[in-house]
């Protein structure tokens, strides 16, 4: 692609002010010892996912002065539970029954693969808990591993057949803040949510509440995988679940 930001900058007429540099930026050489300003479109799926973000820290570390300036600066992620019956059904429970054959060894591992696609806003039953937040500016790449605590609150009687991801991330240092979210009641991005199945349906009545912790850490084989796991406890009129749910993005 810089083949083609070098004929955009050259027919724009800014060849004499734009420099281009090919190369990972743990590798390259700048022209200068700082710079004032980082701009990186580092989101993954999941908001972590395929560790970008690591790469926009070193050159943080390494080059941003002293009150520069990053973009965006901040993010955070939430956590919901949303009700998906049909889609668990055709692509879960799909595995029980393959035009009569049996392959629910398939079902087993689709559980532990997290699905990036549309949550319809309708589906979302619980309030959203933040599970991440992440100031670019100060934050490490040991923070990237995190464990957090969550409490959904449903809103309604429906039954969970998931938890949702999703992400939001605010340009704060300028002088009109401004924004984006990835949630399923805001507009449509290429990040979509992310929809982690669980393998027991639980009934669930207005006001009550699903608590937990969420674990998240790069894949010790390939550290642009995420292991995820959940530790789940419900205890309701009609459902009650105590278990551990593992996930692994890749």
């Amino acid at each position: 692609i810089i083949d083609q930001a070098e004929q955009i900058v050259s027919r724009n007429g800014f060849a004499d002010k734009i420099s281009l540099i090919k190369g990972k930026v743990e590798e390259v050489e700048l022209p200068v010892d700082k710079v004032d300003i980082i701009i990186s479109e580092w989101m993954g799926y999941f908001l972590l996912y395929e560790s970008m973000l690591d790469t926009v820290l070193f050159a943080r570390d390494k080059w941003l002065a002293p009150g520069g300036l990053m973009f965006p600066d901040k993010a955070v992620m939430y956590l919901c539970a949303i009700e998906d019956a049909q889609v668990k059904h055709d692509r879960i429970d799909f595995w029980d029954n393959v035009y009569g054959f049996d392959m629910t060894p398939l079902k087993e591992i689709a559980l532990t693969e997290p699905v990036v696609d549309v949550v319809d806003a309708n589906h979302v039953l619980s309030d959203s808990q933040p599970i991440l937040n992440v100031d670019i500016l100060t934050c490490t790449k040991e923070d990237l591993a995190f464990t957090s605590p969550f409490r959904l609150r449903a809103q309604r009687n429906d039954y969970v057949h998931a938890f949702c991801a999703y992400f939001e991330c605010a340009f704060t240092q300028v002088h009109k803040p401004i924004g984006f979210s990835t949630a399923p009641f805001a507009k449509y991005t290429h990040w979509k949510q992310t929809i982690f199945y669980t393998r027991q349906t639980l009934t669930i009545c207005e006001g009550e509440e699903i608590t937990g912790t969420i674990s998240c850490s790069p894949n010790p084989k390939n550290n642009r995988d995420l292991d995820i796991a959940m530790d789940v406890a419900f205890d309701g009129q009609h459902s009650k679940i105590n278990t551990k749910l593992e996930y692994r993005l890749r």
